[in-house]
């Protein structure tokens, strides 16, 4: 494999901000957070079990788990005072095989509830891989270099479970608006690289009552593929020097602008891939804040009962 297309699989398994600054940051094992949020997603009917995840922790920090079987939602709220009644599905990245917890789930909830927007982390089942972390290592190198150029209709995507359960925790979230002061008209899906693949299927697949409000594609694949005359409003973010996803402009807006469908384009100059709430000294930066006036320019902050 060419040293390019290394450097990018890498990428996308750890999905963290060191590999913007001069690589991927190693890997050691930890143990698993207390996550006491964490709903079980399908109630006495999920499956799988806690005990088959392998935590880890990049950079001496940053929490990512991989074998993820049982698929779980965890809230966190807004101030009850500044709460907007929006509602976001919260889906980390890392290629199916891994979940970025801390850099793409936790850390983006708390900035949206800061911001009056109730988040729920999708921590949704992943495609298996080795319990050794070399061999993992080794296996995600792997099947990720299969997939280089054409990541939406490869077998990672294909195999996973990750679209079904964004699918299911869409339905959750709706389904338990009024417990959380939710407009459950008003509950949408912002996913980071293979959670923006996740989003993405959701959000264009799935039927009405299953479709986010609105979807957030953060450093997601840029290809094409036919959008409905009621697909979701999309967010799209991409940094220009994205080393997974190599620019091809940006087909995806352009079959939503022939759909005559909302959307908004961000390509940051610099950043490249997995830069998650952002690389300072770069507009990446701006991320949150940049959806979150999307999000009001399209009514979506606006409570009901706002005069």
């Amino acid at each position: 494999m060419k040293k390019t297309a290394l450097v990018a699989t890498m990428a996308l398994m750890v999905a963290a901000p060191a590999f913007a600054q001069g690589g991927p940051p190693a890997s050691v094992p930890a143990a698993a957070p207390a996550e006491p949020g964490a709903i079980p997603l399908y109630g006495d009917k999920t499956p799988g079990a806690a005990g088959s995840e392998n935590w880890i922790k990049f950079g001496g920090s940053s929490l990512a788990v991989r074998n993820v079987t049982r698929p779980t939602i965890t809230p966190v709220l807004p101030d009850p005072a500044k709460a907007t009644g929006a509602a976001v599905v919260v889906a980390p990245g890392g290629a199916f095989m891994m979940l970025a917890m801390d850099h793409e789930g936790w850390a983006v909830a708390r900035a949206l509830a800061d911001r009056g927007i109730a988040a729920f982390i999708l921590k949704y089942r992943l495609n298996p891989t080795p319990k050794d972390e070399a061999e993992a290592g080794k296996y995600m190198g792997e099947q990720l270099a299969k997939e280089v150029g054409h990541p939406m209709t490869g077998e990672l995507l294909g195999k996973s479970m990750a679209p079904a359960d964004g699918k299911a925790a869409i339905e959750w979230v709706r389904a338990n608006a009024a417990r959380y002061g939710i407009d459950p008209a008003r509950v949408g899906m912002m996913g980071f690289s293979a959670g923006a693949m996740t989003a993405r299927r959701v959000g264009l697949d799935a039927d009405t009552p299953s479709r986010p409000a609105f979807l957030g594609y953060i450093y997601g694949p840029q290809d094409a593929e036919p959008v409905s005359a009621d697909a979701p409003p999309m967010f799209n973010a991409i940094a220009l020097n994205d080393s997974l996803f190599p620019n091809k402009g940006f087909p995806i807006a352009q079959a939503y602008l022939e759909a005559k469908r909302p959307v908004e384009i961000h390509g940051y100059q610099t950043g490249d891939h997995g830069f998650g709430l952002g690389v300072p000294g770069t507009t990446t930066t701006l991320l949150i804040d940049e959806f979150t006036a999307w999000l009001k320019m399209q009514g979506f902050l606006t409570r009901k009962d706002s005069k």
